[in-house]
């Protein structure tokens, strides 16, 4: 929580800072005209800024939350982008504003004086207004990046808070701040800041849609642990994630560096203007000063003096434009109540409308409050119509629940949501097309009960979503058996092939070890070993150096990479011989230990998406090429397991999505032919770092491609036999 606080912080001491010195300035410069009986109109239009400020916030929070999951991501990243054009358009205009702040709003208020209660108002509303906007509109980018609010609510209040006392510090006279250092120093932080919301809201662009490459990842330091506090504390003071696309480290290097390299230049260049100005009209005067100094009580009546005469003057001039625009007002007076309610109202009253207009055409969340318990589910649907549904679905009963929208019928599933907490509230939307439809609730428990059935009248929705049917424990067993016979089958080839590369080690004939380790290895990948399905044998076989204490020099480190580092790198036959017996051992240990080994039926799925998920993060980036430059050949194999896994669950996508599984297998050829084209004229393999940067890019993109259809198998084959 504390590490999202941070950016919120900083956003709120600054702009709290900002607009806390533009108030100061215009209180004072009444107070000095004697203007004092002004201050009513002057509060006026702060508190219409901070209320049009906080409607904006609701603008921005209950028109996202309306919005489909999809949406969300488009418009938190839409609203991201726009941010960070505010942030450094804020910075670069307070270095340059901040010397000449107080002079021009003691004119614009001097202007406003004279034509009344209103324009002062105005003036006021306006100089606070810019403040709130910008400062509403970064903390709600930064609480969606967070993807928590408590955080940032109480870093921004802790900043305004510190910001106030600072201001009032300030206007009492009893605290000195150097403000131009303090906007220097916080305007390079912002600028850090607003590089990783860049990179954030360019991730939700990619996850909403707009922008692909969202699976072209440029880095996944998967040994970093995401929960951990360090990466916690980075990710969420500057958006920087174990993760990242090519297209957010791109935006992060673009904006970076030449925006630091602005602002700092413009910062030099104004400390040298205001030094060589401070030094001439030094130089200048030292002759006078010498000739005639005069006493410092002197000097303090000549300033009090001058002072006096410059307020006086101001004061006349204010009376002077007061009186001439009350004569020419008169007629046209508007009542003062009038202007204090139109301020406050004006920017409720845009609120609302926004919201009416930016969000569903019906709202559903009061309409369509769902309660479920054991003792009844899916009450309270009162507005079943066809379209887009909203739902505010609350758990009465006492244990955990999954809810499913199902079609009576043929109990095809809608929309879902799985580990509804007692006491909760959570929202379910869906698009749905004329026809029949219940919930039905599982809880933790064992009950299971389903609602009534609700008919919706019309025919099919645009966009409706699509129903499919739940795939139950039962209908996962064959798949399952499918592959652990695959597996099965293909472990004696491993065991045969790792003999054959042990017995090369054990000859010292570096030769033939290095095609039979390759052989042996493709073995391996071909398994589709995702995410250490075989479990403590899957790090003693096929691990990679990442995060061992010694790195590739590490002692613990065995297997297939280990011996790659080795006949790679020139490692002598007594150092590689004791590797080679410890990976025969550990393919027999494998082979003992399979059949007692589980597999759960919903990993099936998971492992149709993983497989070649891994293969983009580790393989196609060469972080696991220890010298081979046969990282094009793992991923070969890597796409061979992968259309294994979908032989096995292609049964039950035929029937519940035959339009993906068709394009799935499009896009399987589709990569074959990359990784085919790569290889070298003798049919060796291409090292990655050798390819073209056009070949890489295409080949890149096609996996991703490829992923993105892979990735709907998970979710439509997971088991649902609740349903």
């Amino acid at each position: 929580m504390w590490n999202d606080a941070f950016p919120s912080f900083l956003i709120g001491l600054r702009e709290g800072l900002e607009a806390g010195l533009i108030v100061s300035i215009l209180v004072a410069t009444l107070a000095r005209a004697g203007q004092r009986s002004r201050l009513g109109a002057l509060w006026a239009g702060v508190g219409a800024a901070a209320a049009l400020s906080l409607s904006f916030a609701a603008v921005l929070t209950f028109t996202a939350a309306d919005l489909p999951t999809g949406g969300q991501d488009a418009f938190a990243g839409v609203l991201s982008l726009v941010a960070v054009g505010f942030v450094t358009a804020m910075v670069f205009w307070m270095r340059r504003s901040a010397r000449g702040l107080s002079g021009d709003l003691k004119a614009r208020v001097t202007e406003a004086l004279g034509r009344g209660a209103a324009v002062l108002a105005i003036t006021s509303f306006v100089a606070v207004a810019r403040e709130g906007l910008e400062t509403a509109l970064f903390l709600w980018t930064t609480a969606e990046s967070a993807g928590e609010s408590q955080g940032p609510v109480i870093g921004a209040s802790l900043g305004v808070a510190l910001a106030v006392a600072a201001c009032w510090g300030l206007y009492r006279r009893v605290l000195r701040i150097n403000l131009t250092r303090f906007f220097s120093a916080t305007g390079v932080v912002l600028i850090v800041i607003a590089a990783g919301v860049l990179a954030y809201g360019l991730g939700d662009l990619q996850e909403g849609g707009l922008i692909p490459g969202r699976t072209a990842l440029a880095f996944n330091l998967a040994s970093i642990d995401s929960g951990s506090w360090y990466a916690t504390l980075v990710a969420g003071t500057f958006n920087i994630t174990p993760a990242m696309s090519w297209l957010q480290v791109t935006g992060y290097l673009l904006y970076l560096p030449p925006v630091m390299f602005l602002f700092v230049r413009g910062i030099r260049a104004t400390s040298t203007a205001t030094s060589t100005a401070t030094s001439t009209a030094t130089s200048t005067a030292a002759g006078a000063a010498a000739a005639e100094r005069p006493a410092p009580a002197t000097r303090a009546r000549r300033r009090a003096a001058a002072r006096a005469a410059d307020e006086q003057a101001l004061a006349a001039r204010i009376a002077a434009k007061r009186a001439k625009e009350q004569e020419r007002s008169a007629a046209r007076r508007v009542p003062r109540w009038a202007v204090g309610t139109s301020i406050f109202a004006v920017p409720a009253v845009a609120a609302v409308t926004a919201i009416a207009v930016l969000g569903p055409a019906k709202s559903g969340t009061a309409a369509n409050a769902v309660a479920l318990s054991e003792s009844g589910c899916g009450t309270g649907w009162s507005d079943p119509r066809a379209g887009a549904q909203s739902f505010e679905l609350t758990n009465n009963g006492h244990s955990t629940a999954e809810v499913f929208l199902i079609d009576p019928g043929s109990n095809a599933v809608f929309a879902e949501i799985e580990n509804l907490a007692p006491g909760t509230t959570r929202p379910l939307a869906a698009t749905l097309s004329g026809g029949s439809y219940a919930f039905r609730c599982a809880f933790a428990d064992g009950t299971a009960l389903s609602s009534k059935t609700y008919t919706l009248g019309g025919g099919r929705t645009a966009r409706a979503s699509s129903g499919f049917a739940p795939v139950t424990d039962q209908d996962l067993q064959q798949p399952v058996a499918d592959y652990r016979d695959y597996v099965q089958q293909t472990l004696p080839v491993l065991l045969a092939d790792s003999r054959r590369l042990d017995a090369d080690l054990a000859a010292g004939d570096p030769a033939a070890a290095k095609p039979d380790w390759l052989t042996a290895h493709l073995d391996y990948e071909g398994l589709g070993a995702a995410y250490g399905t075989f479990g403590e044998y899957d790090a003693k076989i096929d691990a990679r150096a990442t995060g061992l204490r010694g790195g590739p020099h590490d002692a613990s480190w065995t297997g297939f990479h280990r011996i790659e580092y080795g006949l790679w790198h020139g490692q002598s036959a007594a150092v590689l011989r004791p590797l080679g017996d410890r990976l025969v051992a550990d393919v027999q240990a494998l082979i003992k230990a399979f059949p007692s080994q589980s597999t759960d039926p919903n990993d099936l799925a998971l492992r149709a998406h993983e497989i070649l998920e891994n293969t983009l993060q580790f393989q196609l980036t060469g972080t696991a090429d220890y010298g081979s430059g046969t990282a094009l050949a793992t991923a070969n194999a890597n796409l061979h397991g992968t259309q294994v896994v979908l032989s096995t669950l292609a049964g039950l996508m035929r029937t519940r999505d035959p339009q993906a599984l068709a394009s799935i297998d499009t896009w399987i050829q589709t990569v074959a032919a990359d990784l085919n084209a790569a290889r070298d004229p003798d049919g060796s393999w291409t090292a990655v770092n050798r390819l073209g940067s056009a070949r890489r890019q295409r080949l890149d993109a096609d996996v991703g491609q490829l992923l993105e259809q892979l990735s709907v198998v998970p979710g439509l084959l997971e088991e649902r036999s609740s349903a």
